[in-house]
């Protein structure tokens, strides 16, 4: 019997397109904020566009890793100025998040 597994989304060159869960994760709750009004396409496009040069002006290296880090950076970034979300409640909200996916059974949903 032959089972299918789950890959990677392949990119045109058959190299995945997220080597991460959060890779996709992150674009796919940006994509949800602006349809949901929450966010503005612009803002999010101008802060991922300047979290992106700041790579580059810093010289870090062009890899998947830093590109995804650049755009949770920009995420954090709006989410921030948009809807008001202070520093002290996203590390808040990241430690409640931690706390519960350490502490979830492996194969159960986290619930923060």
């Amino acid at each position: 019997m032959q089972t299918d597994t789950i890959k990677p989304l392949p990119r045109l060159d058959d190299e995945p397109t997220f080597n991460e869960a959060w890779q996709a994760q992150v674009l796919a709750i940006a994509q949800n904020l602006i349809e949901t009004g929450a966010i503005a396409a612009d803002d999010w496009s101008n802060t991922l566009g300047a979290a992106l040069r700041d790579l580059q002006v810093s010289a870090q290296a062009d890899t998947v890793e830093n590109y995804y880090q650049a755009a949770l950076n920009a995420l954090e970034t709006v989410l921030q100025k948009q809807c008001g979300i202070s520093d002290k409640a996203m590390k808040q909200r990241k430690s409640d998040w931690t706390r519960a996916y350490e502490t979830t059974p492996h194969g159960q949903p986290v619930k923060l």
